[in-house]
């Protein structure tokens, strides 16, 4: 599970409270690998108990609700890079669209096509959110490495974006072609028997 090496990566890049943390996976890191808050405090306990993180020190009398602040021990920063560079083969996809429409094979397309243009509107405004986000963070040269390596990230989400909304064009034609195809066999009805 890659879940305790986001949470490493976001908290070397800045110690945080579990209620910052969760914000930020929301704003950045959720984008690619996504978690519940539930999640990310529960992970937070795990880290903390294994000696990869700890709480920052904050004031002697803590008050009720007080937002406890974690960083990396050096244990946590030298997993997280063992795991940098552990060998790891792809995961094939799993998409309930594509299931969808291979089932749809042999039960009929019926209302697909509008969750087809459904879909096809949430990558556009998916892949709008990522050029946004590419022009505000990356739009001036001169970067530093890790600015570089987060800009890759980003190319590589508005390059799925990208993808998805090509595919899901040609699905949509498909289905308008299958049922046009569909219409004109019952005008012209079945075939004559000799």
């Amino acid at each position: 599970m890659s879940l305790p090496y986001a949470i490493l990566t976001a908290l070397l890049e800045k110690p945080s409270s579990g209620l910052e943390l969760t914000r930020r996976f929301d704003k950045s890191i959720g984008y690619f690998w996504s978690a519940t808050h539930q999640q990310i405090y529960r992970e937070l306990g795990k880290l903390e108990e294994s000696g990869a993180i700890r709480a920052l020190p904050g004031p002697r009398q803590p008050t009720r609700g007080q937002k406890k602040e974690y960083e990396v021990l050096p244990a946590g920063r030298d997993e997280l890079a063992a795991w940098v560079a552990r060998i790891e083969d792809p995961k094939p996809i799993r998409d309930t669209l594509l299931l969808r429409l291979r089932a749809a094979g042999v039960v009929g397309t019926e209302g697909l096509e509008a969750e087809v243009r459904r879909h096809l509107a949430l990558h556009r405004a998916q892949l709008a959110e990522y050029r946004a986000i590419e022009e505000r963070d990356f739009g001036e040269g001169g970067k530093s490495e890790a600015d570089r390596l987060r800009h890759l990230v980003l190319r590589a989400g508005i390059d799925l974006e990208r993808f998805w909304i090509g595919w899901l064009e040609t699905a949509r034609a498909e289905l308008a072609d299958l049922r046009a195809g569909a219409a004109a066999d019952t005008r012209t009805g079945p075939p004559a028997t000799a």
